[in-house]
């Protein structure tokens, strides 16, 4: 038996996006109906190198299928500029379940930017306005395209506003997507103001205030990912309904993170998970819902999830460089 390297290439190659959504879609409802298995993210914390790394192991039983892998991924805040490597870096091992040999190493770099996306997807479609055609993104690193790419397969999305500090990010961008959207560079006030609106950046303090909210716009709030961060005003939590994907990772490293440890969130402003609502156990947007935030921590099912469907799409189309890694004569 060989098992599979997938590169880069070989990973965009075989995760189309609809799949990827329908498989995270999948795994949050594994998750809430107990056919996963997903210990505590463990953190090797580096402050003199500026980065840390995180272990995500996961198991999950989607019924037609399940899958088990881990992913070993770091956040290095000063390698673009001091090492010229991305600040995050994932490698993830996906192993045969019945036996554990290791049917693939791929880059989980990728496969985490596809299942963020995908993950903001699946609480657009469950939480955002079903006519929802603009959208905001605060933020315009490597995160905020598959935002876009994402949200775009679930609602009728036109018109898109762009706002970054750096001006040339918001360029490559408007570059990216200039052919298939009506993409305009814009204030955090403009991006706020529209239908969707996903925050992927790494902020302490809140930059998007209440008042600058739309009546009915749906938030995927998913820069938080580490004690500290915060990207919302207190008071759009607190007007929100609210949907977490985890309890734990949300409140210790979430955006509710900070108000949560602080008394002014408590467990009775969480409308639920988002698996809860997946599986019909909460509502999720009805006639009387205002806004929606969805606080996004990035789960190991979800890395897992998009692993499976790359594998399987890599051995159907005759992808990557199968090798031995394990000697399996016994």
């Amino acid at each position: 038996m060989e098992t599979l390297l997938l590169n880069r290439a070989d990973v965009l190659e075989n995760a189309q996006m609809p799949d990827v959504i329908r498989a995270v879609e999948e795994a949050f409802a594994a998750y809430e109906n107990g056919d996963a298995q997903m210990p505590a993210k463990s953190y090797i914390d580096l402050p003199q190198y500026n980065g840390d790394f995180r272990s995500m192991p996961a198991y999950l039983d989607a019924g037609e299928w399940d899958a088990a892998g881990v992913k070993w991924v770091n956040v290095h805040t000063d390698n673009v500029e001091v090492h010229n490597l991305p600040t995050v870096m994932g490698t993830i091992i996906y192993s045969d379940p019945t036996n554990a040999f290791p049917l693939s190493v791929m880059d989980g770099t990728t496969v985490t930017r596809l299942r963020t996306g995908a993950a903001a997807a699946v609480a657009t479609d469950y939480l955002a306005v079903d006519d929802a055609t603009t959208m905001g993104i605060v933020g315009a690193g490597v995160q905020s395209y598959t935002q876009l790419e994402a949200i775009s397969e679930v609602r009728p999305i036109d018109t898109v506003v762009v706002s970054d500090l750096s001006e040339e990010r918001v360029a490559a961008f408007i570059d990216r997507f200039e052919d298939e959207f009506d993409v305009q560079p814009g204030s955090i006030e403009e991006a706020a103001a529209c239908d969707v609106l996903s925050t992927v950046t790494p902020v302490e303090e809140p930059i998007v205030k209440r008042e600058w909210v739309g009546d009915h716009t749906h938030i995927n709030a998913m820069g938080a990912d580490a004690k500290g961060k915060h990207e919302l005003d207190d008071q759009i939590l607190l007007d929100s309904t609210l949907v977490i994907d985890d309890h734990d990772q949300t409140t210790h490293s979430g955006e509710i993170n900070v108000p949560y440890s602080q008394g002014v969130l408590t467990d009775a402003d969480i409308h639920g998970a988002i698996g809860e609502i997946v599986i019909g156990a909460k509502d999720g947007r009805t006639e009387e819902t205002g806004i929606t935030v969805f606080d996004s921590t990035g789960l190991a099912i979800q890395d897992i999830a998009t692993a499976h469907v790359v594998y399987e799409h890599a051995k159907e189309n005759d992808n990557g460089y199968p090798f031995e890694l394990v000697d399996t004569e016994v």
